[in-house]
């Protein structure tokens, strides 16, 4: 898809797209309050379109797109950190099963108590780990697209999924938590 400034539909057509996909990945990273995600996701809209002409067309949109989604969280993260040093993932039932059944550790236990001690367990990791693990169990994008969103090698990215359930299990056991 050619798009070009000069067209103001062309825009109108990514906004639409986009806003909701964009809009649960900022929420799903910051755990901000709705309003505030909404802030985060205009900007991302205005830096997509102010950088538009620079889209490198080897990419996916989509990866491009949440690369610049990624930059402006991290940014606002860095600027913020101080008031935001706990940074919680929203609630989201895929994702914990989702980890909950890649970790071996889903058994017979009650859904709700799994979710509530994963969703405690994850605010402990790291936002890099967090963040890879979101891409890749909630927002279903391969390791080609977390890897442009990014800017990791692919190999990177394998790497930081490893460790990022590795220090998932480290912090089970760490709390000697029965999951």
């Amino acid at each position: 898809m050619k798009i070009s400034l000069k067209n103001a539909d062309d825009f109108t057509h990514i906004i639409k797209k986009y806003e909701r996909p964009l809009l649960t990945y900022i929420k799903r990273i910051t755990n901000l309050p709705n309003e505030d995600a909404e802030d985060l996701l205009q900007e991302v809209f205005i830096k997509t379109y102010q950088n538009l002409s620079d889209f490198d067309q080897s990419l996916k949109f989509s990866s491009w797109i949440y690369r610049i989604a990624h930059n402006h969280v991290v940014s606002h993260y860095r600027k913020n950190k101080k008031s935001q040093r706990d940074t919680y993932l929203e609630e989201n039932e895929i994702l914990y099963e989702k980890l909950a059944t890649d970790l071996n550790i889903k058994e017979e236990t009650d859904k709700t108590l799994l979710k509530e001690k994963i969703q405690k367990l994850l605010s402990k990791l790291d936002i890099k780990y967090r963040e890879v693990l979101i891409l890749k169990y909630l927002e279903d994008k391969d390791y080609t697209e977390i890897s442009n969103i990014l800017k990791k090698p692919m190999g990177t990215i394998a790497t930081l999924l490893n460790r990022a359930k590795e220090k998932f299990k480290e912090i089970v056991i760490k709390n000697n938590i029965t999951l």
